[in-house]
């Protein structure tokens, strides 16, 4: 079909095999979402403001690794390179927690401690995808940067940063997923009711390494999510392939222990200070200062925004439409879950109306995007503080022991998350529900888990969960 400039925006919104979709970001949501498409039929065309990262260095002190866990591995099967991600991933299977005094100790993330999510690289993942998106016949083109988007005529103009040039492209319909400082979202704004909040936590992040050993290997447990509770403040560590860690520092922005006051301090300050209370870490990063000198200290931005579409002309998925906070492990994998979503609403719409899908997608998505941004904030009380906490250690026991006697019943609201396909907002409300069972569980035991009465315990799965078999 060839369009003239007069008749060419009349097909704004109207599915077909000719004009291409637009997708702005090539990122992992973009380059993935772009996968499914291709592999549909659709034409699709890729624009990315940075250079190919498959070719270029990319710069530090950008969340390097990523935790891929159930509803991320579910979209990757489904474009077929499950199985290639998850060999350049390394299994966790829990938390280790590393107190200011004393051992680390160990808690696994599922009941019978076989369950895992995944460490693996967010550059090595996006350069699969992409080069899995365009073997799919998907066109990339690198240094883009998009100035604009126009609703009505279905375009969006670029800068080309290599030919120094604007343009403007148009397409059938545009996915916007270019992240949480989206361009095309910022522009819905400007539509009339129109709702969009953002709220940034107190605290920030920066990353720092862990090198590996002398052969090679990780020197510390690679099998698990290093967790450095402090109460007010903590750090994290993943592992990477090459025996490395990426360690990250989740401290506030103000007060003694914050970014404000440490960013400008000394030398000697901020290493007395990872030695003071990160003493195992300290001794295993010997550029720790040069890393804290180098890498940005960054900010943590919830997002939510309604609408996610305007018409059937433009559709936010990702970060562009829900980003959250790092601490519940999701944030990839919501995005990935939304590409599947998406593809799950495109394969059963009949009809050839970009804004039918674009609505239905949106309404089964936003009330679990906004209970996933709700638990991330809940955990990072959690991590940072309550894993350190004598009643959150115990209240995890029982959890696990209910789990045991009643399998396929009882599961932690963790492994609803992180371990299957139940949509967000039902995960938050069955760890409602869990919470309710070991309130009343433990009730006067004196932290003994002997006391447990399992006579009471059936009792309230069978009250809470009359649909199951015990």
């Amino acid at each position: 079909m060839v369009h003239t400039e007069q008749n060419k925006h009349e097909t704004v919104g109207t599915m077909n095999k000719t004009d291409p979709v637009i997708v702005i970001g090539a990122g992992l949501v973009g380059s993935m979402i772009a996968c499914f498409l291709s592999q549909k039929g659709y034409k699709v065309k890729l624009y990315e403001r940075r250079g190919d990262m498959r070719k270029i260095e990319m710069s530090a002190g950008r969340s390097i690794n990523l935790a891929l866990s159930t509803r991320g591995l579910t979209a990757l099967t489904e474009i077929g390179l499950r199985d290639e991600i998850l060999q350049i991933s390394i299994p966790m299977y829990g938390r280790m927690i590393h107190p200011k005094e004393g051992q680390p100790a160990f808690q696994a993330y599922s009941k019978d401690g076989k369950s895992a999510i995944h460490s693996v690289s967010r550059g090595d993942m996006n350069c699969k995808f992409m080069t899995l998106a365009e073997k799919d016949g998907v066109e990339i083109s690198f240094d883009q940067k998009c100035l604009n988007v126009d609703f009505d005529r279905g375009d969006v103009k670029f800068f080309d940063e290599v030919q120094n040039r604007e343009y403007t492209v148009h397409g059938q319909t545009i996915l916007a997923t270019d992240g949480a400082y989206s361009l095309a979202r910022l522009a819905m704004t400007k539509t009339p009711r129109y709702d969009y909040s953002q709220t940034y936590l107190t605290h920030g992040y920066k990353e720092l390494h862990i090198p590996p050993g002398p052969q090679g290997q990780h020197l510390i447990d690679k099998h698990a999510l290093h967790i450095w509770p402090r109460g007010t403040y903590m750090m994290i560590a993943l592992p990477n392939m090459d025996g490395s860690f990426t360690v990250t520092c989740f401290f506030p922005y103000e007060g003694e222990h914050g970014f404000d006051r440490l960013d400008n301090a000394d030398d000697d300050t901020i290493l007395n200070f990872f030695k003071s209370d990160f003493k195992d870490a300290h001794d295993l990063m010997p550029d720790l200062l040069q890393d804290w000198r180098r890498n940005p200290t960054s900010s943590l931005v919830t997002i939510k925004c309604f609408p996610w579409s305007v018409g059937g002309s433009c559709c936010l998925l990702g970060d562009a439409s829900h980003a959250i906070v790092p601490f519940f492990g999701q944030g990839m994998n919501a995005g990935f879950e939304d590409c599947h979503i998406f593809a799950k609403t495109l394969a059963e719409y009949s009809g050839d109306h970009w804004a039918d899908v674009f609505k239905r997608f949106q309404d089964e998505r936003k009330v679990n995007t906004d209970a996933i941004a709700d638990m991330a904030q809940e955990n990072f009380i959690e991590m940072r503080d309550s894993v350190a906490d004598t009643e959150f250690q115990f209240r995890k026991k029982v959890q696990a022991l209910l789990g045991t006697e009643f399998p396929g019943v009882f599961n932690s609201r963790y492994e609803w998350v992180s371990f299957s396909n139940l949509p967000y907002s039902e995960a938050k409300r069955m760890g409602q529900v869990n919470d309710k069972i070991v309130d009343e569980l433990v009730r006067d035991i004196d932290h003994d888990i002997t006391k447990i009465d399992m006579n009471k315990a059936k009792e309230l799965m069978a009250k809470y969960f009359p649909q199951s078999r015990l």
